[in-house]
């Protein structure tokens, strides 16, 4: 199995594939989704995930908005980087050169899980403007607080050994594996996204990406400046999320008190693929809010 996954071959049915388009920014070939015309909505995903987690959810948003979904460096179809541009700070400078060289300025931001501290950390840099980000089941604090600095150092050293991609790789071209891996985060997607997943996680190199930015990430900082945010930020939570526990909501709204918390029962990690309706209508409310303003 080749280490990068293959336009040609996985990505022959790639869901979206007729939005599909490859340009080039920061120095890297990137894998974008664009759909829909009206004002842009960027959408970022999460780690270890690509464009296919926003397959349902694309095409209803893009009846009344232009979105933008790309594949973060080193995941899906986008060219990798050096490890140290897999840094918080260093993955929204890349989002945000990608931004500027497609001439995009997102009225509306949404980020699953890592990909909502993306778009946080854009907003405080000055790098994007929205008037809203959501973030779906976000996280945005360090894991397990006082051993955050364990988990980053242990990460590090498995990224460092270049046989642990390819035996996670390995473990994982076991679709049940991957269905495992996917339920453990109490989420319940149909079996075409698990097959997805599966498809990307069976490339070392994808799996050294999203090993590559746990090892990279410090949301210290991002924490600290979080006061400073001038976007609204939207907390949509899980009930069953196994991977971002819902009560870290509150403690980021304790720091951000403007923020407000979207609870959904019954929904996991993956809430905006299990009800991608529930997702869309969600957005297009805050988009909706904010042109009545």
């Amino acid at each position: 199995m080749a280490e990068r996954p293959n336009w040609n071959v996985e990505g022959r049915d790639w869901p979206n594939r007729e939005a599909s388009r490859f340009i080039t920014a920061a120095g890297l070939r990137w894998h974008v989704q664009v759909m829909g015309q009206g004002p842009a909505i960027l959408l970022l995903h999460g780690t270890a995930a690509a464009t296919h987690s926003w397959r349902d959810l694309m095409p209803l948003l893009a009846r009344d908005f232009t979105v933008v979904a790309p594949d973060l460096p080193g995941h899906g179809f986008s060219d990798p980087v050096a490890s140290t541009r897999l840094s918080l700070p260093g993955m929204a400078a890349s989002v945000a050169a990608l931004l500027a060289a497609m001439r995009v300025r997102p009225v509306l931001a949404a980020g699953h899980s890592a990909g909502a501290a993306i778009l946080l950390r854009m907003a405080l840099d000055g790098r994007i403007a929205p008037s809203a980000i959501v973030s779906l089941n976000g996280a945005l604090q360090p894991l397990g607080d006082r051993h955050a600095a364990f988990f980053t150092r242990a990460a590090r050293m498995l990224v460092g050994l270049p046989f642990v991609p390819s035996l996670f790789a390995w473990r994982a071209a076991d679709r049940a594996v991957a269905e495992r891996l996917l339920r453990d985060t109490g989420s319940r997607i149909e079996p075409r996204g698990v097959d997805l997943y599966a498809r990307l996680f069976r490339h070392s190199g994808h799996l050294a990406a999203a090993l590559g930015m746990m090892a990279n990430w410090d949301l210290v900082p991002l924490l600290r400046d979080l006061p400073k945010l001038k976007p609204r930020l939207v907390l949509v939570t899980g009930a069953l999320d196994r991977a971002v526990p819902p009560a870290q909501a509150e403690a980021v709204r304790r720091r951000l008190p403007s923020a407000e918390i979207v609870a959904w029962p019954g929904l996991g990690h993956l809430a905006h693929e299990e009800r991608p309706e529930q997702a869309a209508a969600l957005i297009k409310s805050e988009m909706s809010g904010e042109m009545a303003a």
